[in-house]
């Protein structure tokens, strides 16, 4: 797992022959016709990403119905032009093609992991379980500030370990959050930046400002309000009530310093009962005050969502989805089972990550966002060839390949080259088999 994905160096140096006529980036196997100076011209270009063209690509063409409910999805092969990072165009299959064979694989957007830690991850580090000492957020508050200082030091390139990861399971874009505390001053941020800078090519994310050690409770207030003013896309909070004392207080600073910055926000809240409600319907209110924060507004976990009557549930999910303020959940499960159904049908945005991949508040964690699908479908009852083939949304944050009718929906020509393949035959098997990614295309960059 700790093997990193190739280079961008590397894949230039070995490819020359590799990707000439008929060559496989999947299979490895070179064409007799790379000997031919106009096929090591393609091979050129395709090393360095400028263009190339893939063959046999599947993708999906419409539903097929039994009954008057959808039995299949059509699916057929392509050839996929790829110019300066933009699809070109999509062209009827052209099997004897001087192009990257993609073997039948099927073509998926790629998955966007939109709540994870990536400045924080014991990955790359010697197997540690969590220890039963530490239990609720000031427990972990504690132990960071012990700890902090120490992994700082090689924060980055465990981040970029963990990058490699998630490219793996066909993720190239993410939502991190980044701690700023007292404890890390802005080194997490500088640091993450760095693992951000060297991956610029082949992934992006963007970054959260998050005060994990609470903003009043370890004197964070100074450092929230300067990290606002830099390169940072949302301002971030974490339980107000039950770690700053005062939802008013904590989610004001909040909200103003988003609209004084342009920023988004996007809150921890793990806080059920009266407390959490009164913090969702608090932010509610303020985005319906500031009609800009449409949109632009989040709230993770939301677990106090989790325990509330039918009538009480679409209630809040119609605020919300009015609102426009969405919800971001690792989509938990025991007692804790989020009503995503519910936010779907009133319009919420809906995202999913990780959260924490091998670290000290969780170990558990594939790095695998299509993973989160599957979970969901287990735990709503998506079984169905259209349920099953929907539920791929909260992977691609909304991209799918059809829509509701069976229509396609993407990728269209002028599209950025942002797809990964996939060993399924539609993204209904994908979903429910956690199917294996086998190549990975970002921005028309070959990751792997």
């Amino acid at each position: 797992m700790s093997t990193p994905s190739i280079s961008r160096k590397d894949f230039i140096k070995s490819s020359s022959i590799l990707f000439a006529a008929g060559g496989s980036i999947l299979t490895g196997t070179p064409s007799i016709a790379a000997e031919k100076s106009n096929d090591m011209e393609l091979s050129k270009a395709i090393s360095t990403g400028k263009s190339f063209m893939l063959k046999n690509v599947r993708l999906e063409t419409g539903f097929e119905y039994e009954d008057g409910e959808v039995s299949q999805t059509k699916t057929a092969l392509f050839t996929i032009e790829v110019n300066d990072g933009k699809i070109k165009s999509i062209l009827p299959n052209k099997p004897n093609a001087a192009a990257i064979d993609a073997k039948g694989l099927l073509m998926l957007p790629p998955f966007r992991d939109m709540h994870i830690h990536l400045d924080k991850t014991a990955y790359g580090l010697p197997w540690k379980a969590n220890s039963n000492k530490r239990r609720s957020v000031r427990d972990m508050i504690a132990y960071e500030q012990q700890i902090i200082p120490e992994l700082l030091k090689t924060s980055t390139s465990r981040t970029e370990k963990l990058i490699e990861l998630m490219q793996r399971q066909g993720t190239n874009y993410a939502r991190s959050h980044v701690n700023i505390d007292p404890t890390s001053g802005f080194q997490s941020l500088r640091n993450l930046e760095k693992a951000l800078q060297n991956k610029k090519d082949t992934f992006h994310a963007e970054l959260v400002a998050f005060p994990q050690h609470g903003i009043y409770y370890t004197k964070s207030e100074q450092l929230m309000k300067e990290v606002a003013k830099m390169d940072i896309d949302f301002i971030g909070g974490l339980d107000p009530y039950s770690l700053d004392g005062s939802i008013e207080k904590h989610m004001d600073l909040v909200v103003q310093l988003a609209l004084d910055n342009n920023k988004g926000i996007d809150i921890h809240l793990h806080e059920s009962g009266e407390s959490g409600m009164k913090t969702i319907n608090y932010l509610i209110d303020k985005v319906m005050e500031n009609p800009e924060l449409k949109g632009k507004t989040f709230i993770s976990h939301s677990f106090a969502l989790a325990y509330l009557d039918k009538q009480k549930t679409d209630e809040i999910a119609e605020k919300l989805g009015h609102a426009k303020v969405g919800i971001a959940s690792t989509i938990p499960f025991g007692r804790t089972i989020m009503p995503i159904p519910t936010l779907y049908k009133y319009g919420v945005d809906v995202v999913t990550g990780n959260d924490s991949i091998v670290d000290w508040w969780n170990t558990f964690g594939s790095g695998s966002v299509l993973q989160k699908a599957n979970l969901a479908a287990q735990l709503y009852g998506y079984r169905t060839e259209f349920d099953l083939s929907r539920i791929l949304k909260i992977a691609t944050h909304n991209v799918l390949p059809l829509d509701d009718k069976g229509n396609q929906a993407w990728p269209k020509p002028g599209d950025t080259a942002d797809m990964v393949l996939i060993d399924a035959s539609c993204s209904a098997e994908a979903v429910s088999r956690v199917s294996p990614v086998k190549s990975l295309i970002h921005r028309g960059n070959i990751v792997f």
